[in-house]
């Protein structure tokens, strides 16, 4: 009996989910989300309640219900208010600046990266050293954070690169002398 699997999902107000098989689409303020569901679960709608449950009793129909119903609970909450992740630069130099739909990042090589912002996220800059990352798709603005983070990524040494900001970097003892 998966403990996530059999809460319902709640309905946020101002949030349509529509069901058509095993297609789950929800539409709200933010954008419209849309995702497959296996086969392996029956997903219905009761007011505005989503209940999703298993379709027989197989392993595989027991380990996708926990995984189905958090990603239409991920999905719903996306619609209504969104997801952000929020990026740090500490280093000399290391800078960001976006225009249009390109990040500009400045992270000590010999020449700068122009990263290219994927369509429904949104990046913005509050400080040169700072990035917030945000959109609907959960799945999307954190693969959006960890290719960003992937340029340069935080040193245990003197703590230099790109890090989450809620991430604790180890830091390690430098040469003994």
């Amino acid at each position: 009996m998966s403990r996530i699997g059999k809460l319902p999902v709640a309905i946020a107000s101002g949030v349509k989910v529509a069901l058509s098989g095993q297609q789950v689409t929800v539409t709200g303020s933010k954008g419209t989300l849309k995702t497959e569901l296996p086969r392996e679960v029956v997903v219905t709608q009761e007011a505005n309640l989503v209940y999703v449950k298993p379709a027989n009793d197989s392993k595989r129909a027991r380990a996708m219900w926990g995984l189905s119903r958090t990603l239409v609970n991920n999905m719903v909450i996306g619609a209504s208010e969104g997801y952000s992740v929020e990026l740090e630069m500490n280093g000399v130099g290391y800078k960001a600046a976006v225009q249009g739909q390109k990040l500009n990042l400045a992270l000590g090589f010999s020449h700068d990266i122009n990263y290219v912002i994927p369509q429904g996220i949104t990046i913005t800059a509050p400080k040169p050293t700072q990035l917030i990352i945000s959109g609907a798709d959960k799945q999307k603005v954190g693969q959006v954070a960890a290719e960003i983070r992937k340029f340069r990524k935080p040193e245990p040494y003197k703590g230099k690169g790109i890090k989450y900001s809620d991430e604790k970097i180890r830091r390690k003892e430098g040469k003994k002398k």
